[in-house]
């Protein structure tokens, strides 16, 4: 019978193995026209196989593999109808929570947290020095903001099912940030999205569920738009982290 704390660490290396992994596709250090074995990457990445197994049925289940019929896994490329599907999801989870923290009544600390980060975000857009230098720290502020929107519903289910949502690629809400330009509609379309935090912080305090979805859903909605404008520029789509693995519009219907 396996322990807990075997179970534990098992399921640790797992998480450790799928996130390398991860890492690895989207960086390009893993090509897609390969094939990939479970032994090949328990080498690579120094583990046992049954990690690496269950790490590359998680990355499956995630769209980043296809399972080869002879054995193996291949890196799928993705269309950009199939990304934009992901952050509608995303939109429709999180627009979820926003809508359950006004109906029932969002926790003072957690409220004073969004509160907090937004205030935050406002003061780092609202520098006129803002520029590609600062897009890390805009990162780490609008991934805690939207992931304490969801903590703040104390939902076991929401909480899981955004993760997982989350480690679709491209899907999390700073996944496209990277593609900033320093021109006038990269930055518009930041401060549209901070419009979009003050809003929601607004319809939950004064619990309108259906005002504070809505505007959720249109927050990811800005990510989607984000997104064809990189298929659309070459040049924005140079700086997507990951941009290899989305398939041009042309290939979508050949």
């Amino acid at each position: 019978m396996v322990s807990e704390d075997s179970a534990r660490i098992g399921q640790s290396q797992t998480v450790r193995a799928a996130m390398t992994l991860r890492d690895m596709i989207i960086d390009g250090r893993l090509e897609p026209e390969m094939r990939y074995t479970e032994t090949q990457l328990a080498e690579l990445l120094s583990m046992s196989r049954t990690p690496i197994r269950a790490a590359l049925q998680r990355l499956t289940d995630e769209g980043l593999l296809t399972a080869m019929p002879a054995g193996g896994y291949v890196i799928r490329l993705l269309l950009p109808s199939e990304i934009s599907e992901t952050i509608e999801l995303r939109g429709v989870l999180e627009g979820l929570c926003a809508r359950l923290l006004a109906e029932r009544g969002c926790p003072g600390a957690a409220l004073d947290e969004l509160v907090a980060l937004s205030a935050q975000i406002e003061a780092l857009l609202a520098d006129d020095g803002f520029s590609r230098a600062d897009l890390p720290t805009y990162e780490r502020l609008n991934g805690r903001f939207h992931q304490k929107l969801v903590a703040a519903t104390e939902s076991t289910l929401l909480i899981q099912e955004l993760a997982r949502a989350n480690n679709r690629p491209f899907a999390s809400a700073s996944s496209l940030v990277g593609m900033y330009e320093n021109d006038r509609a990269a930055r518009q379309h930041l401060l549209i999205g901070q419009d979009h935090h003050r809003t929601v912080i607004e319809a939950i305090r004064s619990r309108q569920g259906a005002r504070a979805e809505a505007i959720m859903r249109e927050h990811a909605r800005l990510s989607q738009r984000n997104l064809m404008r990189a298929v659309e520029s070459s040049r924005s789509l140079e700086l997507l982290r990951g941009a290899s693995l989305i398939r041009q519009p042309d290939e979508e219907t050949g």
